[in-house]
């Protein structure tokens, strides 16, 4: 909170408070009937009035000012991220760039079923060498299981175009 806010605030509280004394004269001298008494203390209770009235204008321009540099904040802050965001995103375009001029290993899959690899991204591996590298494609070729409600395997094969539900 802005410091003219709470200077504001103080001040209205105190003369809120010091407008109770001549309340008091004033009903006093109500009781008594004295006219000139009741006169001075609604003067000076009116006076208590003005400076909390002028006290409160002090608050509302506190509060302007603490809204303005809140904005100005959040500004800020909101332009820090936007750089932040740009600079990242730098960095992980030289990553992709990075990258994609490596050099990577290539694995040619003949249809014999062995592959072998060329590169040079390490050492001693397989497909180096002319070495073939021997890659698994029996579970690809194998034949779709159908189980029965036993969780068997069953031996019937389903025709051609009927479908197949499956139940949990």
């Amino acid at each position: 909170m802005h410091t003219k806010a709470i200077e504001g605030l103080v001040g209205a509280s105190m003369n809120a408070k010091l407008m109770n004394t001549p309340l008091q004269v004033y009903n006093e001298a109500s009781r008594r009937g004295d006219t000139a008494a009741m006169g001075r203390a609604m003067e000076y209770a009116g006076e208590c009035t003005d400076k909390a009235g002028e006290c409160m204008k002090k608050v509302e321009k506190g509060m302007e000012e603490d809204a303005k540099e809140a904005k100005e904040k959040a500004k800020l802050e909101r332009e820090n991220a936007i750089r932040k965001r740009k600079e990242e995103r730098g960095e992980l375009e030289k990553r992709i760039a990075e990258s994609k001029n490596r050099k990577m290993d290539t694995v040619e899959i003949s249809g014999s079923e062995k592959a072998t690899g060329t590169g040079d991204a390490g050492q001693n591996q397989p497909g180096q060498g002319g070495e073939p590298v021997k890659i698994v494609t029996d579970a690809v070729k194998a034949e779709p299981t159908i189980y029965t409600r036993a969780g068997e395997v069953s031996q019937e094969q389903p025709e051609a175009g009927e479908s197949i539900s499956v139940s949990v």
